[in-house]
C-alpha cells in the first residue's frame, strides 16, 4: 500500500508539473507566431507607389505591392493605444507573467522535491502544498483588486463637482481647454504631388519594347553599364543587389529571345516634372539558372520558351528618356 500511494503521489506530481510547464511557455508561443516571404517587387511609380495599378487585358488580375522603395511609405494610424491595452489584457490578472513565475517555481521546487523523497512528502505533502499554492494566489488576486480598485477612483476637487462636469463647452479634455494660441508656427502637412494625366502614344510603346529586351538581355549578361543606362538609378540599385546575391550562390541568370507577345497601358501620368507610365506586358524568353564554374544549367530548361506577365513602370524627366522605373510580378 505504501508503494502505491507512492507511486500516485509521482503520477500526480507528473501530471501537475505538466500543467506547469504549459502556463510557463504560454507567452513563448504567442512570440513565436510570424510569417514570413520574399521581395516579390522592387522600385517607384512616384506619388502612386505603394497604390495598386489598374488591371488590363493582359494582367487582369491583382498586381503583387511594392516593397522595395526609395519613395516613402504613406503615414500609418497610430497603434499605441492598441498596443498598451493589449499589453495590459497579457499581462493582467491572477495568471499573468508575475502571477505564472511564481506559480511555477512553487509547483517546480515542491514537485522536484517530491519525486526525490524530500520536498513536502507524499500524498500529505501534495495536498499541502496546493493548499499553500491557493492561499497565495488568493493573497495575490485580493491585493491586485484592491489595487485595480484605487487605481479606478476619480479624486474630487475641493469645491465640489470637476471642471470637466461643468464646462459649458462640452466634453473637453485639459489638453484641448488649455490650449497654446497658434502663432504660425509648426510643422504643415506635407502636400500631395499634383498629377495630370498623360497621353502615349506608338513611339512610347515602341520605347517600352525596347526595354523590356534590352534589360532582360542585359541582366543576363551581368552588364552593369548596359543596366544604368535603361534603369533609374534606384531600378538599377535593386537589379544589382540581385546580380549580386546570384554571385554569391555561384550562379547566373541567363536570359536570350525575349520577345513581347501582348502589352496594355495601365495608367499614365505626369508630376512633380516627371513623366510615368504603368504598362501590363505578357513576354516570352528563355530564361535559365547556371552555375558560374561548370556553365551547366541548374534551373530551367535552355530549350524551351517560357511565358511571364509582368507590370513595368517607366519614368522620363521632361525631354528625356523613357526608363524602368519599377517591376511588379502579377498574382
Amino acid at each position: 500500500m505504501p508503494a502505491f500511494a507512492s507511486r500516485l503521489a509521482r503520477l500526480a506530481a507528473l501530471v501537475v508539473l505538466g500543467l506547469t510547464t504549459t502556463l510557463a511557455t504560454i507567452d513563448t508561443a504567442d512570440a513565436r507566431r510570424a510569417g514570413s516571404g520574399g521581395f516579390s517587387s522592387f522600385g517607384s511609380r512616384g506619388s502612386k507607389t505603394f497604390n495598386a495599378p489598374a488591371p488590363t487585358n493582359t494582367a487582369p488580375g491583382t498586381a503583387a505591392p511594392i516593397e522595395r522603395s526609395m519613395s516613402p511609405k504613406p503615414a500609418q494610424p497610430s497603434t499605441a493605444a492598441p498596443n498598451a491595452a493589449a499589453q495590459s489584457r497579457n499581462t493582467g490578472g491572477l495568471f499573468g507573467s508575475f502571477g505564472k513565475s511564481m506559480l511555477g517555481g512553487l509547483l517546480l521546487g515542491g514537485l522536484i522535491g517530491m519525486m526525490f523523497g524530500g520536498g513536502f512528502g507524499g500524498m500529505a505533502g501534495l495536498f499541502g502544498m496546493l493548499l499553500q499554492v491557493a492561499l497565495i494566489g488568493g493573497l495575490i488576486m485580493l491585493a491586485m483588486r484592491f489595487f485595480a480598485s484605487r487605481n479606478q477612483q476619480t479624486p474630487a476637487t475641493a469645491g465640489g463637482p470637476s471642471l470637466r462636469q461643468n464646462n459649458s463647452f462640452g466634453q473637453r479634455d485639459q489638453a484641448t481647454a488649455f490650449k497654446m494660441p497658434n502663432l504660425g508656427g509648426g510643422m504643415a502637412a506635407p502636400v500631395a504631388p499634383i498629377t495630370k494625366a498623360l497621353e502615349i502614344d506608338g513611339p512610347d510603346f515602341d520605347r517600352f519594347e525596347e526595354l523590356l529586351t534590352s534589360v532582360q538581355e542585359a541582366y543576363g549578361r551581368e552588364d552593369y553599364a548596359a543596366l544604368r543606362r535603361v534603369a533609374t538609378p534606384e531600378a538599377m540599385s535593386y537589379l544589382a543587389e540581385e546580380l549580386g546575391e546570384n554571385a554569391t550562390n555561384g550562379v547566373r541568370n541567363s536570359v536570350k529571345d525575349v520577345k513581347l507577345l501582348q502589352g496594355d497601358l495601365s495608367e499614365a501620368w505626369s508630376e512633380d516634372g516627371t513623366d510615368y507610365a504603368t504598362v501590363a506586358m505578357r513576354y516570352e524568353s528563355i530564361d535559365v539558372m547556371v552555375d558560374r564554374a561548370s556553365g551547366k544549367v541548374v534551373a530551367g530548361n535552355p530549350d524551351q520558351l517560357s511565358e511571364n506577365t509582368e507590370i513595368w513602370t517607366f519614368a522620363r524627366k521632361r525631354g528625356g528618356d523613357w526608363l524602368l522605373s519599377a517591376i511588379q510580378s502579377v498574382n
